[in-house]
């Protein structure tokens, strides 16, 4: 048991070794022996658990892919009545408050909203997403492996499939505000699919950003954002709803 631990502990090693190095160096730079000496273990060591630095990078992401997906599973689930607010998500201009107060729910996979519906619940899929967003970004601000993971999807698309962490982001939002178009909760003359794109493209944008200066990844810098996005999202009703800094704390 105890060696199979180490085994365990030597391969996590390996892995936030080559997350940090991948999202600092970029993936092409980085060598073997760098990742082995950063974990401080032998190429031999490293060599037993990944045979070449395409499979360290396939490992990497899917680690990073687990965790968007508890992410956005986390989002989906919503927060239920006794949810927490994020502190100063009040009502108020300077909480980012559009107007009222409480979480939204839902259950959705990362691949898509899932078959359930928001109606009902306070802010419904629009403020499930901008909840699921705070929580990105968050994420994207402490986790190596998740940020590593977004960086490595065009390095390593050759080698996982085709896979690309932004495309299941992508196809997350989508199907959160093809929920929300349904719900009646998008303003008359907003389309879903441009919806979906302005979001995806301004959080991408937001964690490429970040890895250069955290003030990107900051959640007033996301509250602006969805300040001045949702009056123009959002039908009336549900826009009295929703709260711009999110009603949620912390991150997947």
């Amino acid at each position: 048991m105890a060696k199979q631990e180490r085994a365990v502990r030597t391969r996590n090693a390996l892995i936030e070794s080559a997350a940090e190095l991948f999202s600092k160096d970029g993936f092409e730079v980085v060598s073997l022996s760098m990742i082995s000496a950063r974990a401080g273990v032998s190429n031999g060591a490293l060599h037993f658990h990944f045979a070449s630095k395409a499979a360290l990078g396939a490992a990497v992401w899917e680690a990073a892919a687990q965790r968007l997906r508890q992410i956005t599973t986390d989002g989906a689930a919503g927060s239920g009545s006794g949810a927490r607010a994020i502190p100063g998500a009040g009502s108020g201009a300077g909480s980012g408050a559009i107007s009222g107060a409480g979480p939204g729910a839902g259950s959705d996979a990362i691949s898509g909203a899932g078959s359930g519906s928001y109606v009902g619940e306070v802010g419904g899929a629009l403020q499930v997403l901008v909840d699921t967003t705070h929580a990105l970004l968050q994420a994207l601000g402490h986790d190596v492996i998740l940020r590593a993971g977004f960086d490595l999807s065009e390095s390593l698309e050759s080698s996982v499939d085709g896979e690309d962490l932004r495309r299941r982001w992508q196809e997350w939002v989508e199907g959160v505000l093809a929920k929300a178009d349904q719900e009646g909760a998008l303003a008359r003359d907003v389309s879903a699919q441009d919806a979906a794109n302005t979001v995806v493209a301004a959080t991408v944008g937001f964690g490429a950003l970040g890895s250069h200066d955290a003030q990107w990844l900051s959640q007033g810098t996301l509250t602006r954002f969805w300040a001045l996005l949702l009056p123009r999202l959002a039908a009336g009703a549900t826009l009295e709803e929703l709260v711009a800094s999110g009603r949620r704390v912390g991150a997947g």
